[in-house]
């Protein structure tokens, strides 16, 4: 197959490029390496898959060793661009992982969630709509359900009570498959992540602060005075689950009879207390935390807890990393990137 993954210089789409190379398919990354954190990071994405030049905008980059690997920089915004795109290749797969990412950032810059996560997903979806037979798995997140209170969190729960703009703009992404879906007939597979932690991680996201801080002997903000709960679920396990979407045509769980658009809790299946899980990273790091417990911060929600039941039964989901194993890889991980932890 051919396969687009876009975002593939981020946390997820670094990983799953990682895991289907050698696989025998042709992978096509794209991501238009912003600065939303440091671009490095991205950098030593792209290097560990074999892309070590920072290309030009619109110029395609072979990887040196694993030839199936072609990276592209590119924007979804860019239109003319996408088109272009999709008119020089045919793609059967397009994972969509490209967004823009941080529920406290879309608090002060709710404009770049609309041009990013929706303007941006609606040129990719124009381009698919044209394509025969295309397959298109597409990000969204936990976020959607905002502070459910039934769990664990399943598919078919409420959720029209967001809390941000990120989630907000998740919650449009599914709506907008579902239609594509109704009108165009395009497959649509929507996988709602929960928390997820491991190697090469974005350094905005829980872990990495977490981690830097302690490292670095600077307090560390506990929100809700630590009475949170989060579905930690460790990459390795979220790109072995997509990787079996990937590789499994044909299975249609139709939300609604004809329409053959899907959503899939992807998780741990297994609710964290904050507190545990910054025990471990100390225990792990051989240092303790110095914790400022504060109030709850606008936009967040108290638990997460994915019900992964659906994707189980239709693709054999297992997730099979422990906290403590998964939290040992990061670790691990970071002690050999110790430049991501200065200040």
């Amino acid at each position: 197959m051919k396969i687009l993954i876009t975002g593939s210089a981020g946390f997820i789409g670094y990983h799953l490029v990682k895991r289907l190379l050698g696989k025998g398919d042709e992978i096509y990354g794209l991501d238009n390496l912003n600065s939303y954190y440091d671009t490095r990071l991205k950098y030593d994405r792209l290097a560990a898959c074999g892309i070590t030049a920072v290309p030009e905008y619109g110029e395609e980059v072979k990887a040196g060793e694993q030839r199936e690997y072609t990276f592209i920089r590119m924007d979804l915004e860019d239109a003319e661009g996408l088109q272009k795109l999709f008119a020089s290749h045919s793609f059967d797969v397009v994972v969509n992982l490209a967004a823009q990412a941080g529920v406290r950032y879309s608090l002060s810059h709710p404009e770049q969630y609309v041009q990013s996560n929706i303007t941006g997903f609606l040129n990719l979806l124009e381009c698919c709509r044209k394509c025969n037979g295309i397959r298109v798995i597409y990000a969204s997140s936990s976020s959607v359900y905002g502070n459910n209170t039934s769990t664990p969190f399943r598919e078919d729960d409420r959720t029209d009570r967001q809390v941000s703009m990120y989630a907000v703009s998740k919650r449009c992404n599914e709506l907008m498959a579902f239609t594509y879906a109704q009108l165009y007939g395009l497959q649509m597979i929507g996988l709602r992540f929960f928390t997820v932690y491991g190697p090469y991680g974005r350094p905005d996201m829980a872990p990495m602060l977490f981690a830097g801080a302690i490292v670095n002997g600077e307090e560390i903000r506990i929100f809700n005075n630590g009475e949170l709960w989060r579905d930690f679920t460790c990459v390795e396990d979220i790109v072995e689950g997509m990787e079996k979407i990937i590789l499994t045509p044909g299975i249609r769980r139709e939300d609604v009879p004809g329409i053959p658009s899907t959503l899939y809790n992807i998780g741990r299946g297994e609710p964290v207390f904050l507190l545990d899980f910054i025990r471990l990273l100390e225990e792990k790091l051989g240092r303790t935390a110095k914790k400022q417990y504060v109030e709850m911060q606008p936009g967040d929600v108290y638990k997460t807890w994915a019900a992964t039941d659906r994707l189980r039964e239709d693709y054999g989901y297992a997730p099979q990393t422990s906290l403590e194993e998964g939290i040992t890889r990061f670790v691990g991980w970071l002690k050999e990137m110790p430049h991501l932890l200065s200040r």
